[in-house]
């Protein structure tokens, strides 16, 4: 797909079919996510892969009971890791850098899983602690985002965006 195909092909996807995803398609996404920028290169980011059904089941509880999650066949967990940028960034780093890092490398994630004919959900509702307790992550890792990733069971209809006219505002 052409680049510009990726990003208007890309819908959310919570209906899954049972097939899993194949490791070479995860690693690839994962690739992708390494290669988003980040403020100075530091990568203050860290993503956890979870497929095995109990564990989903339990990440679907701590978001808020959100059972497509469940039904995904991998899903990749995105958090912030501070540790990796306050020594440069200090209270930026902290409170901004690494939770940007975090987000550009999901959205990197997510379209190279629609480039590779895979669904996608961003999931931003979730128990923050029940989530780094259940996973057992450092207590400064903080959760960003959860990408559920399968092949996908359903159409997803197009939903309108904003026209550039709307959000751009020229000075």
């Amino acid at each position: 797909m052409e680049f510009f195909e990726v990003i208007e092909n890309r819908r959310s996807v919570r209906s899954y079919r049972k097939d899993p995803v194949e490791k070479e398609k995860i690693r690839l996404i994962l690739k992708a996510a390494s290669m988003a920028p980040s403020a100075g290169n530091l990568q203050a980011f860290e993503v956890v892969l979870i497929s095995d059904e109990k564990k989903k089941a339990q990440v679907a509880r701590f978001a808020l009971n959100q059972w497509f999650i469940a039904e995904a066949p991998a899903i990749l967990l995105f958090f912030a890791n501070p540790e990796r940028n306050v020594w440069k960034y200090g209270r930026r780093g902290l409170e901004l850098y690494s939770l940007q890092d975090a987000t550009i490398a999901c959205a990197y994630a997510q379209l190279a899983a629609t480039a590779m004919g895979l669904g996608t959900c961003w999931v931003g509702a979730f128990d923050e602690n029940g989530l780094k307790q259940f996973l057992g992550v450092p207590g400064s890792w903080k959760p960003v985002s959860i990408l559920t990733i399968g092949y996908p069971a359903e159409e997803p209809i197009r939903v309108p965006k904003r026209s550039v006219e709307d959000f751009l505002h020229v000075r």
